[in-house]
């Protein structure tokens, strides 16, 4: 009797935070409207924004240093209160949502990966989890998990201390932490930073992936040529706002990256595959 109250209790629960629905193809899943974000002493990082995340799609985040990429990211994963204007997740203002409503409908990659204990691996990403803790999704964990050390291919870590770990081990762990949440909206910030070639192509074919099943992905680049490649929509930011947002093609011009890198850049098609190529111009 205890274990079917228990049970009954914990769907109660779960059914009250607001377990979230699969958002639909095309659904805007993140919106900022006229946002401006400050930093330390009031100084104003961006001004103005208004962008849209949308179901089953990639957004990349593009721009030079300082430009405030990873400053967006934050304030649209609720990490920053804006100066002013408003960010929606799931149609409601963040201030709304309880830290464990956010945590079930979108899902945050920092840069920096540190932990302050010598969990494991697995342990870590195991805490992907605990948002759907006494939820009827806490019965799927040990699939989340075991999919999500596959995916990044960290299996073989499983058992090491996260602290022991490799810059790239460790941000590839961090990423399985991401996937094991199984939300809505994936924020990802530099996820390719500190990875090989061949890990960072398969980290944005499990973006691509976690996308075309119908998720949100938000993805901080510096690699133009990669946000050409694997992106739906790509967003400039410069001097505090967004010069530009659309399809790379729209968007990943000669004479726009020209003027915002400060540095010739060449756009053009692959010869044989007729993808778009972004390269700086090499004197």
């Amino acid at each position: 009797m205890t274990t079917l109250l228990t049970r009954s209790l914990d769907r109660l629960l779960g059914r009250a935070h607001g377990v979230p629905p699969h958002p639909a193809p095309g659904e805007v899943t993140l919106r900022a409207r006229a946002v401006a974000v400050d930093r330390g002493a009031g100084r104003r990082i961006l001004t103005d924004v208004d962008l849209e995340v949308v179901a089953g799609q990639i957004l990349a985040l593009v721009g030079p240093n300082g430009a405030g990429k990873s400053t967006l990211l934050a304030a649209l994963a609720g990490e920053l209160e804006p100066a002013s204007g408003a960010i929606e997740l799931d149609g409601r203002p963040l201030r709304e949502w309880t830290p464990v409503d956010m945590a079930r409908r979108r899902a945050v990659l920092p840069q920096t990966h540190q932990v302050g204990f010598p969990f494991t691996a697995r342990d870590v990403v195991a805490m992907g989890r605990s948002p759907w803790a006494r939820t009827p999704a806490a019965e799927h964990d040990e699939r989340a998990i075991a999919a999500a050390l596959a995916a990044t291919d960290v299996e073989h870590l499983a058992a090491r201390p996260f602290p022991a770990l490799s810059g790239g081990e460790r941000a590839r762990v961090a990423l399985a932490r991401v996937l094991a949440q199984q939300t809505p909206t994936l924020l990802l910030d530099e996820p390719t930073a500190a990875l090989d070639l061949g890990h960072q192509e398969q980290v944005l074919r499990l973006a691509r992936d976690r996308a075309a099943a119908g998720a949100a992905v938000v993805v901080v680049l510096h690699d133009l040529g990669v946000a050409a490649a694997y992106a739906d929509r790509v967003a400039v930011l410069h001097d505090g706002g967004i010069a530009a947002a659309g399809t790379p093609r729209e968007v990943l011009r000669t004479e726009l990256l020209t003027r915002v890198y400060q540095h010739p850049v060449e756009v053009f098609d692959h010869p044989v595959t007729g993808a778009q190529l972004v390269l700086p111009v090499r004197r």
